[in-house]
């Protein structure tokens, strides 16, 4: 049996992360060469160890709990797979200028997190026992316009 598509990814952290603190450390160590006569070798070398070896935990980490994943069967949040065929309903994004929360905005975070993450933004599910969840994604907007596609496209093919 073949994987279903890939309809919306987002990896929730990218790798050249890790390069960023080694990078710096190089250079921080040019500009030493260049203009004075100490060159702090042992301590730039250091830094950009420990800067990649933290950068490097923070990336396992947000590859894990806060990639998303959207494929013809499944929504992947995290570590928490949803079917698509459990989704009923998509609610309406929330209206920003708005004081009052809509029902779905205060439900439970998909993945194993205890709320939306940082820098994404959350998208209503109405689940087929009832129940209201969040999605979440950085491009919010393209992963509402994929479900709502394959919502559309699961009711059409059922529909007698």
């Amino acid at each position: 049996m073949s994987e279903p598509a890939v309809l919306f990814t987002e990896p929730g952290a990218r790798w050249r992360m890790v390069a960023f603190g080694p990078v710096f450390c190089l250079i921080a160590l040019i500009i030493e060469l260049l203009t004075g006569p100490v060159v702090h070798w042992f301590a730039l070398s250091l830094f950009a160890v420990l800067l990649s070896g933290f950068v490097y935990v923070q990336v396992v980490a947000a590859r894990r709990h806060a990639s998303v994943e959207l494929t013809t069967s499944s929504l992947r949040q995290g570590t928490e797979d949803l079917p698509i065929a459990e989704i009923l309903k998509i609610m309406p994004p929330a209206d920003p200028e708005s004081y009052e929360q809509q029902p779905w905005e205060t439900a439970r975070s998909l993945g194993e997190l205890s709320a939306v993450p940082r820098r994404r933004k959350g998208i209503g599910l109405r689940l087929r026992g009832g129940a209201l969840v969040q999605a979440w994604a950085k491009d919010d907007v393209a992963l509402r316009a994929q479900l709502e596609s394959l919502l559309a496209k699961s009711a059409g093919g059922s529909a007698e």
